[in-house]
């Protein structure tokens, strides 16, 4: 049974096309009823319409093999709180389609998720929030963001940097949150009835912000070089033996000639 990170795993973050052997690696998961789920914390797009374009590429992920944090979000933030977002502009306008309410003059809540250009003013303001009483969400703690061959603070970065500044707690919506990896447990359930932690292997290009967390939990954890990371050395000597990953590949490809 498998739990599959998408972008740098299934998806190149540069092109957002398949990466070598995703198609087929879920494909032979479809043909030989494997037990799956296909976990992104995408949340630039509604969660139907990211799921049609990874369908449209060639991944043939079922609706019942999906999830990402924006279909947990309503279970963290009611919707009569008010909330101070941060993230791309796509991110905002799936917020507000969903029913929330922004307000950047005296939110509840400050909600990151991830963009490229965060500006120092932006961060000044979520400090002041912050400090006024606001709670802090992450939308998922990824270590780092690739985009256009460069790699920025992922929303953990600034999470732990905010919380370092204000001495605010935070908490997570998506990856790698225990009630995100628990409610991708009993959706897999649906699948295999008495499926555990125990019995899953995670697939990602994060350590940190995927497998360390899923490995804790008592997963198997295979890291690929597919994404944020393409040399293990950035990050392998630096951890300690129980957040090893038990597999590296340099992408699904490796996975799927094992199989």
């Amino acid at each position: 049974m498998y739990f599959i990170d998408v972008q740098g795993t299934l998806i190149d973050d540069h092109t957002k096309l398949p990466t070598r052997g995703a198609i087929g690696f879920i494909d032979y998961l479809n043909a030989h009823k494997i037990p799956y789920m296909v976990i992104t914390n995408s949340t630039k797009n509604p969660s139907d319409a990211f799921l049609g374009y990874l369908n449209s590429i060639g991944l043939n992920i079922p609706k019942e093999h999906y999830l990402d944090p924006l279909m947990m979000l309503e279970r963290h933030i009611d919707k009569k709180r008010k909330i101070a977002a941060y993230g791309s502009e796509e991110f905002l306008n799936v917020l507000c389609a969903m029913g929330y309410s922004l307000d950047f003059e005296s939110p509840d809540v400050v909600l990151v998720a991830i963009k490229e250009d965060f500006t120092p003013d932006e961060y000044a303001q979520m400090i002041e929030f912050l400090l006024s009483g606001a709670e802090l969400i992450g939308m998922h703690e990824t270590t780092l963001y690739a985009k256009n061959h460069k790699r920025y603070p992922g929303v953990g970065a600034i999470l732990k940097m905010l919380e370092f500044a204000t001495s605010t707690p935070y908490s997570v919506v998506g990856k790698p949150s225990r009630a995100f990896f628990e409610e991708a447990l009993v959706r897999l359930r649906h699948q295999k009835a008495d499926a555990a932690f125990s019995e899953i292997t995670i697939i990602s290009d994060d350590v940190k912000g995927d497998l360390i967390g899923a490995q804790q939990l008592g997963m198997k954890g295979v890291f690929v070089l597919s994404g944020k990371i393409r040399n293990a050395d950035e990050i392998i000597p630096s951890l300690t033996p129980t957040e090893r990953p038990a597999e590296i590949y340099p992408d699904i490809e490796g996975i799927l000639e094992r199989l």
